[in-house]
């Protein structure tokens, strides 16, 4: 029974913040994802523009990591990005990365921003050198560094997860370092190619 109270509970929790959608009042533009919970705290409504699967997603998903995982399919690739193909994403799929040129996969970004300003506010400084690339780029990467299968530092050009804006690679210094490596999973972000200690892909876990 007591397992019947509780999803009662958190039904009638997502009833009364859906509600709220339709009754709150005017605020401040802009708000991100990440800030709904604080702004429904504090006023007991979402702002403006909110939608359905943000407040599902603030509701589900600790950083939001919950919701972007249930947008993969199961070879890890964006489900609104697989049809494109790797390499091919349009410019409205990605969005830039603090202190960089570069761009990723709208949530990826998302999650990296937040990391880096995360650990910044601790005094660790994250760079970004290289983010999503289109197939053309990748042909050019693997032709300058040759294929990791043979030795060299890049994937086959079509592969790589740099072409569907999951993979960034980093400049970390030793501190920058050890700190990805205790705390980038709780962004999303795993270390996962040898040889590589400055690729890292945004992996979230549902």
């Amino acid at each position: 029974m007591d397992g019947i109270h509780a999803i009662d509970a958190r039904i009638s929790e997502i009833h009364t913040r859906i509600a709220s959608l339709t009754t709150r009042p005017a605020s401040s533009a802009g708000t991100t994802v990440s800030g709904l919970a604080a702004s429904a705290s504090s006023t007991g409504y979402y702002p403006p523009g909110t939608s359905f699967a943000d407040v599902l997603s603030g509701i589900t998903g600790t950083n939001g990591l919950a919701a972007a995982a249930g947008e993969l399919n199961a070879d890890g690739v964006p489900r609104a990005l697989a049809g494109y193909g790797n390499g091919k994403i349009p410019e409205s799929a990605l969005a830039p990365i603090t202190g960089s040129s570069e761009r990723m996969w709208a949530p990826a970004a998302e999650h990296l921003n937040t990391m880096i300003a995360a650990a910044k506010a601790q005094g660790v400084t994250i760079g970004v050198t290289d983010g999503y690339r289109s197939y053309e780029s990748q042909v050019r990467v693997a032709s300058e560094k040759g294929l990791y299968s043979q030795g060299g530092l890049a994937a086959k050009p079509g592969t790589s997860e740099h072409g569907w804006g999951l993979a960034a690679d980093l400049k970390l210094d030793a501190t920058a370092q050890a700190w990805m490596r205790q705390h980038g999973s709780e962004y999303g972000f795993v270390e996962n190619v040898p040889r590589e200690p400055w690729h890292w892909e945004f992996v979230p876990q549902g």
